[in-house]
């Protein structure tokens, strides 16, 4: 009898200090769990903490001045454009990105008459455009399936009909030389869709004062030195949203 109460005694005490150890070890993880480690110690910040996009400064007078000068292009004077009589928002000049798209996209808002050409790092190169009536004709999305330096200007028969003295650089006649009076200026892209060419082109553009406007014909058109500068940035078969 006496060695069973012992035996009894012993096993109480034995769940007694058991109980005691398991409430001090959950204890000691509740307030590992709700400190985060030792008191008072900070947070450790992001190794690699995310930095928002600045906003890309706008181009200077000086800098204008070269990006609108005269230059020479494949043995073809291009003529300084006077910018200071253009809206400053048509300027070429480096924003954030608007569009959402995916670097190397060319987007175009015939809305705001901007072109947009999408950078890596949340920016894009913007360029002002003047959108003919052919520009307002498509929209949706394609791909820059050709392009070409100084082309020759064909216009389609159906503008002939409408201009008969346009005949001479009809189709049939083998279009217009290229030059600086040529309609399609310095550059042109052009635009298919589902394998198709749909007609819509980024063209050069002899008349300044077209940018940012709604003009009688052509589709979308640049400055020659912007029409340049564009060509030389977008890559090879690049995607193209344009909106209307």
């Amino acid at each position: 009898m006496s060695v069973s109460l012992e035996h009894t005694t012993s096993r109480r005490s034995f769940l007694s200090l058991s109980a005691m150890a398991a409430a001090s070890a959950l204890a000691g993880c509740a307030s590992t769990a709700t400190t985060g480690g030792m008191v008072g110690q900070q947070p450790t910040p992001p190794s690699n903490p995310i930095r928002a996009v600045q906003t890309p400064p706008a181009p200077t007078e000086v800098e204008l001045a070269v990006m609108y000068g005269p230059i020479e292009d494949g043995g073809i004077l291009i003529p300084a454009v006077p910018f200071r009589q253009i809206d400053p928002r048509y300027y070429r000049q480096q924003v954030l990105d608007p569009t959402g798209e995916r670097p190397g996209t060319v987007v175009v808002d015939t809305h705001t008459r901007f072109l947009y050409l999408v950078q890596p790092g949340g920016t894009a190169m913007r360029y002002g455009v003047g959108i003919g009536r052919e520009g307002f004709a498509w929209q949706g999305d394609g791909v820059i399936q050709w392009r070409q330096k100084w082309p020759r200007w064909k216009p389609p028969n159906e503008m002939v009909a409408r201009q008969p003295e346009l005949a001479k650089y009809s189709i049939e006649n083998g279009g217009m030389e290229p030059g600086v009076k040529n309609p399609l200026g310095a550059r042109a892209l052009y635009i298919f869709s589902s394998g198709q060419d749909t007609l819509y082109r980024l063209h050069g553009n002899p008349e300044w004062r077209s940018i940012g406007k709604a003009v009688s014909a052509g589709c979308v058109r640049l400055l020659n030195q912007d029409i340049i500068d564009l060509y030389d940035r977008v890559p090879i078969k690049a995607p193209i949203v344009v909106k209307q």
